[in-house]
């Protein structure tokens, strides 16, 4: 992308300076991925907003493909946004509690990132991966840290169940917990009304809302393909002419052209065709809190047992689970998807 039509995009999406140092303390985020394609994009928004957060530390988790590329694939968003001697990654769960492992390979290549490796680095920075397991260091970080530390979880809730089992004041000591996962209107994207996250684990995303003490903030599959961006946006934003914008676009070439596809699953079936980077959505209400314009706050369980619904996000809008608190969620509704692009353009800067 030449010079004066990078300043036009930007313009275009609403790019706005990042705070000044010292407006505020920055989050201290723990990201919990199994990352695929828009784990990537999210980490990367992450990653670039450094004025607002601190990325602790990364835990991976079995999902979209196996633990051990998930945490491969870390290592390649960290090498690409040059924070791979920064940033620890703890390989966690490599197979979700009882459930059988679910396929992403359609949308997301058999490695995760689009099957497009990178070309060879003649120097790679070696990324900080750790012995210690996923599960342990997020009770231990949280010990560290406590009510400081923002955890976002974009995959499967495997690693976050196993760590509230193991330590039951776990959540307490978390300032808040943010999920991308979970249907409203049980509109699934891979069983008829389960989102893959939730799909993926059932008996792990039971434990979370069950027992979660902490904020709980949910950004589910109906919220964010509701708030898709234009796909013109994605073409000029995948034209970013940086090693990040390359990086972006040779990973995002598989999932775009199944997404991209007419009458793909059920995006255009209720919302209309668009870019829609799901786990992005998550990290973005985390960072800045002005990006959910609307909220509704109920309580939320997970069904386990319907032949149909096993792994369904069940939201009681009635008030009607009397063994519950009438609200133990806040599930986002509406968002500025202008500061959504905004936060993508400078995470390929």
């Amino acid at each position: 992308m030449n010079p004066c039509r990078r300043k036009a995009f930007k313009h275009q999406c609403g790019a706005k300076s990042p705070p000044p140092a010292g407006a505020a303390p920055k989050k201290l985020l723990v990201l919990d991925v199994d990352c695929g394609v828009d784990d990537a994009q999210a980490l990367m928004v992450a990653l670039g907003d450094a004025a607002r957060a601190r990325v602790l530390a990364i835990t991976c988790c079995n999902g979209n493909t196996h633990v051990r590329q998930v945490a491969d694939n870390v290592a390649r968003v960290l090498r690409a946004c040059g924070a791979s001697a920064q940033v620890p990654v703890f390989l966690g769960a490599s197979s979700p509690l009882l459930a059988k492992q679910m396929d992403a390979s359609p949308f997301h290549g058999n490695d995760g990132l689009g099957d497009s490796p990178d070309p060879p680095d003649p120097s790679p920075v070696a990324v900080k991966e750790q012995e210690e397991h996923a599960v342990n260091a997020l009770v231990r970080l949280a010990k560290e840290n406590p009510g400081q530390i923002t955890l976002i979880a974009v995959g499967p809730l495997t690693n976050v169940a196993l760590a509230m089992r193991m330590d039951p004041d776990f959540t307490s000591r978390l300032k808040e917990l943010y999920i991308m996962g979970g249907t409203v209107e049980a509109r699934g994207n891979c069983t008829m009304c389960g989102e893959f996250n939730f799909a993926a684990d059932p008996e792990a995303a039971y434990v979370v809302l069950e027992t979660c003490s902490c904020p709980l903030l949910i950004a589910s599959w109906e919220f964010t393909v509701r708030n898709a961006m234009p796909w013109e946006f994605y073409d000029a934003w995948t034209t970013t002419d940086t090693e990040r914008g390359r990086f972006v676009k040779r990973i995002s070439a598989k999932s775009t052209a199944f997404a991209r596809e007419p009458g793909r699953g059920s995006v255009e079936l209720f919302a209309g065709p668009g870019f829609v980077p799901c786990d992005v959505y998550a990290v973005a209400a985390a960072l800045d809190p002005d990006f959910v314009t609307q909220w509704a706050e109920h309580s939320v369980r997970v069904e386990l047992h319907g032949a149909l619904t096993r792994g369904q996000m069940v939201v009681d809008w009635m008030g009607i689970m009397e063994d519950r608190p009438l609200v133990n969620a806040r599930i986002m509704v509406q968002c500025d998807t202008a500061r959504l692009m905004a936060m993508l353009v400078a995470a390929v800067q």
